[in-house]
């Protein structure tokens, strides 16, 4: 992973109206690993949610939205991290635990090994993101990583991706609105030769995040509704369409297949059971997808846990 300092003038309009975060940035250390995960803190704050008049009518009508803070991972998620929960091959090492959240081992759902290369010959080598992976699959990542540290893991939100994308900007893209500068930030029809790249190539978006637009596309929590946003006086806050089937979900951030107008922070997508035609299986397999090669997913841990009865919506269950 290459790293950028990156202090422009919009990086410092990008913390203007935003609360001090409270949060500090920090490493996860995987014992018995070189493997790490660096997460960011994002402030709490509020933002305008949506696309402008010429955006398509899923990201209508823009609305304010307030947030608290929350930690997003730095990148996204790779094969190398998402194999230790694969392949179970950690379980005997100890991580330093809070007691915030409390889920055995046990009971945390294993993925199947795949019977095929899922990567598609696009490689698992190192800092590669990990992809075609359900939404479940990640969800109980995420519930594994939460039962080994105590912490509460999980996918971020539509609101929460998307507020953490734009880092404080209105413009279609964190940098503007001109996708010409897409070059210096993400992988994506233009350069990325049909394939995904290692994590962390391009510049990062102005709190740090890296490959927010391409590379991969992103699962987040919500299922996705083209009606969802509402024109309302009040303001939403910490907004989560808790999912009531296994299609559709929300994806966020576009690929190394899309085009810049499809990379855009407002730009929303949804999972299919398209995701899945070439399973032979009967039942199709509810860990892999076997044609989205171009979605994985990020995390981000949450201070704020939520009670025992509810945490099962947060992880796909």
């Amino acid at each position: 992973m290459k790293k950028y300092c990156v202090f422009t003038f919009f990086f410092f309009l990008s913390i203007i109206n935003y609360a001090q975060s409270k949060l500090q940035d920090y490493t996860l250390d995987f014992p018995g690993t070189s493997l790490k995960l660096e997460m960011i803190a994002i402030p709490a704050g509020s933002f305008i949610m949506g696309g402008n008049e010429q955006s398509p009518e899923e990201e209508k009508p823009a609305h304010k939205v307030q947030l608290d803070e929350f930690w997003m991972a730095q990148y996204e998620t790779t094969w190398d991290l998402y194999n230790l929960y694969l392949e179970r091959s950690i379980e005997d090492q100890e991580f330093q635990k809070s007691d915030l959240i409390k889920v055995e081992i046990d009971a945390v759902s294993g993925a199947t090994i795949p019977y095929v290369d899922m990567s598609l010959g696009m490689g698992k080598g190192k800092d590669l993101p990990v992809v075609n992976v359900t939404y479940l699959a990640a969800s109980q990542f995420c519930k594994w990583l939460s039962a080994k540290t105590g912490d509460f893991y999980r996918l971020p939100t539509e609101a929460e991706w998307e507020y953490a994308a734009r880092a404080g900007s209105e413009s279609s893209y964190f940098f503007g609105d001109d996708p010409v500068a897409l070059e210096d930030f993400a992988w994506y029809a233009a350069n990325s030769d049909a394939s995904y790249h290692k994590v962390g190539e391009k510049q990062p978006n102005p709190w740090g995040l890296y490959d927010v637009y391409g590379n991969v596309a992103e699962w987040t929590l919500d299922a996705y509704d083209p009606k969802y946003y509402k024109s309302d006086d009040e303001i939403s806050e910490n907004p989560f369409n808790v999912p009531t089937s296994v299609y559709p979900k929300s994806v966020r951030g576009g690929s190394y297949k899309d085009e810049a107008f499809k990379l855009r922070s407002s730009a929303r997508f949804f999972s299919s059971k398209e995701w899945k035609r070439r399973d032979p299986q009967f039942p199709k397999s509810k860990w892999w997808n076997t044609d989205a090669p171009f979605v994985g997913f990020r995390i981000v841990r949450d201070p704020n846990p939520p009670s025992v009865q509810e945490l099962k919506k947060y992880w796909g269950e």
